[in-house]
């Protein structure tokens, strides 16, 4: 914990270079901002916040510059995530020029959310956040080929061709979708994957493609999912290296890879904000992610804003937020749901 003074300090050093990207000195603080105390006074908080791991300084005469421990701080200590009443009756006014169907809306909610924080909006179409098993049906086609029929909830049906080592027949295939379709109602492929069974190598071979068929529509929302704004984060000097840029360009482009960065335990219109080296995946270090999820338990989506680690974390939040509360209301109006919008949003982790 930090005490107000230093905190105040720590704040405008965040404040500064996320509105300028350069190193501030203790001089630049005492000018631009009311602190209230002397240039030696902030040279020495400084001193502090540096020994403690808050900022750094990039050469040893340069200014100082927030670490990932200086931002989660920052963002720790914002309040009232609200966009501004004429940005709010802008984005209702343009959500009223569309056509009420979910590809327009997450396409205009990605452009407006990008444009609103300056950087990269991803939106992906609401699914259940992991699939659960219903039945399988087992269907001999021609000698050892068969088909699998897999129904997940929400009525999905998913079908593979399986070439088994030689031929079973119908008989067997039906036994052995009776025995399985028990022990796997209602799961998903973690809680199926964990269960210890006496499996034949036959039953193994069919949990196997089972398993991997809900992998795969598990990581489907990410693939389908809406990208906008990815010129305003070529633009930032973070992103001036080639190698730097390609990569987190990489990411973006490959969208299953972006279910990694995701929270898994994240609730629905809650904002959730992952910085630098929080991070799981290494290529994503020098970045910070924004994310909300929106929609019903039985279809949701994720938003997310990806930007330099100076990134204007109070308007991203707040875009968010805003419309992680829209497009569940919208969502909800599209499955036939009551609900009602709520306004007052919690403080993001």
């Amino acid at each position: 914990m930090l005490n107000p003074r230093t905190g105040k300090i720590l704040n405008s050093i965040v404040n500064w270079y996320i509105d300028h990207a350069m190193p501030v000195s203790s001089q630049t603080l005492v000018r631009d901002y009311d602190l209230g105390v002397s240039s030696a006074t902030v040279r020495n908080e400084m001193a502090f916040l540096e020994q403690e791991g808050y900022i750094f300084r990039p050469h040893t005469s340069a200014g100082s510059v927030p670490s990932d421990k200086g931002y989660r701080f920052y963002v720790g200590t914002l309040e009232d995530f609200t966009l501004p009443v004429s940005e709010q009756r802008m984005i209702s006014h343009l959500f009223h020029q569309v056509e009420g169907r979910l590809d327009e809306w997450l396409s205009l909610a990605a452009a407006i959310i990008s444009r609103l924080s300056q950087n990269t909006a991803v939106i992906t179409v609401p699914h259940h956040p992991a699939s659960q098993f219903r039945h399988t049906e087992l269907v001999s086609i021609q000698d050892n080929l068969v088909l699998l029929v897999l129904v997940l909830q929400g009525a999905r049906i998913k079908q593979q061709l399986l070439t088994l080592e030689h031929q079973v027949p119908q008989s067997e295939l039906s036994a052995i979708s009776a025995r399985l379709n028990p022990l796997f109602g209602g799961l998903n492929r973690a809680q199926i994957s964990d269960l210890k069974l006496d499996l034949s190598d036959l039953e193994r071979q069919i949990l196997a493609a089972v398993v991997k068929i809900m992998q795969q529509e598990d990581g489907q929302g990410y693939n389908q999912s809406y990208l906008e704004g990815m010129h305003f984060l070529l633009n930032q000097p973070e992103f001036s290296h080639s190698e730097r840029s390609l990569a987190v360009m990489e990411m973006l482009e490959h969208r299953t890879a972006l279910g990694t960065l995701i929270p898994q335990t994240q609730e629905k219109e809650q904002v959730v904000v992952v910085i630098g080296s929080e991070n799981k995946a290494e290529v994503a270090h020098n970045c910070s992610l924004v994310i909300g999820r929106y929609g019903l338990d039985e279809a949701a989506g994720t938003i997310m804003v990806l930007g330099p680690t100076r990134m204007p974390y109070r308007r991203v939040i707040a875009s968010v937020a805003h419309f992680s509360v829209l497009l569940s209301h919208l969502v909800a109006d599209l499955y036939g749901v009551n609900t009602f919008l709520e306004t007052d949003k919690e403080s993001p982790k």
